[in-house]
């Protein structure tokens, strides 16, 4: 019986695309992977190019540069592409010429008491035209949250940094293997004349991982305090001006300003252990106002909030065993 009707017609009827129609006569695609192309180059030739890539002088540099390497030494294998095939074919389409990414632990830091941590870092104040700055050196403990050392500068130097660390560590008594002193990854605080200070003075320098802010807390902390105080300008037309401003503001940073962190304290009294008088005078207080009126306080006599016994930088898992983090081995040395 002959056909009296067409693809097109058969395949309306039966509700089925005409592309279907024609795929299913093609070929399984096993078979078709089976006829090899006569431009293709063989299974030796293949294995002879990867052998190549993978070789000690071409296993980190691109096709393209080896490619060109070759032809300079009088050989071809094959072109670009083909090389990028056979690679992919293997699974090795990663970028050749890169290392893998480095992995940075968390700085793990512990502070029991003052001049145990101290936390620095440079941030930059807007001078009187466009693009001009003046830059605020702040070194704090992170314990006390009390300034012990800043400075205004014209720009980041690793000499000024150094400068006010050995300043600070005289004026606060420090003795080697006492302090920790914990910063960011800028020029000024990975410079080797600061290391090599520190390691003078027998302190142990750790610093921040790469774009992680959090891991320098109380510096942001103290700078957000700063350029959210009231009065804070947008511009400072000198460096006089700004020096005035940040004394001022340190000033009262440090005597006057009750920290949350702290049990409302300044960073002073808690710097200078003068805490407990305190503590116990507002007990005092709490207890005389509960004996004038009891009824008020209806879960017994008010309790004084204590001042932390520890402070962390990144406080590990409570599951997991606590351990004070040393960065870097630390050269003893008397000052």
């Amino acid at each position: 019986m002959g056909v009296e009707h067409g693809i097109q017609a058969l395949c309306t009827a039966l509700g089925e695309p005409r592309a279907t129609w024609y795929r299913q006569q093609k070929p399984p695609r096993a078979a078709q992977q089976l006829r090899r192309s006569h431009r293709r180059l063989s299974d030796v030739e293949e294995a002879n190019v990867l052998g190549t890539l993978n070789s000690e002088a071409f296993r980190d540099v691109a096709p393209a540069e080896v490619v060109a390497t070759l032809l300079d030494l009088g050989r071809y294998l094959c072109s670009e592409r083909t090389m990028y095939r056979i690679l992919e074919r293997c699974g090795q389409t990663t970028i050749r010429w890169q290392a893998a990414p480095r992995l940075y632990t968390a700085p793990e830091l512990l502070a029991t008491r003052p001049n145990q941590v101290w936390s620095w870092d440079i941030t930059k104040l807007k001078g009187p035209r466009k693009w001009t700055y003046y830059y605020l050196y702040v070194i704090l403990d992170i314990f006390s949250r009390y300034v012990v050392a800043w400075m205004i500068a014209d720009r980041e130097r690793a000499e000024l940094a150094k400068m006010l660390i050995a300043e600070a560590c005289l004026e606060q008594d420090i003795q080697p293997n006492d302090l920790t002193v914990h910063a960011d990854n800028g020029p000024a605080m990975t410079a080797q004349p600061v290391a090599q200070l520190m390691a003078n003075l027998g302190v142990t320098k750790s610093h921040t991982r790469p774009y992680c802010s959090n891991d320098n807390p109380f510096s942001e902390s103290a700078f957000k305090t700063l350029k959210y105080r009231p009065g804070f300008p947008e511009r400072f037309e000198s460096a006089l001006e700004a020096r005035v401003f940040c004394r001022d503001f340190i000033g009262w940073y440090n005597n006057e300003h009750r920290h949350s962190g702290i049990a409302m304290l300044t960073p002073a009294m808690v710097h200078y252990q003068r805490h407990e008088a305190v503590l116990q005078q507002r007990a005092d207080v709490l207890v005389q106002a509960f004996q004038e009126h009891p009824e008020r306080f209806v879960r017994g006599v008010p309790r004084v909030q204590a001042v932390p016994n520890e402070v962390w930088i990144n406080k590990p898992p409570s599951h997991l065993p606590i351990v004070v983090a040393k960065p870097e081995n630390i050269l003893s040395h008397s000052y």
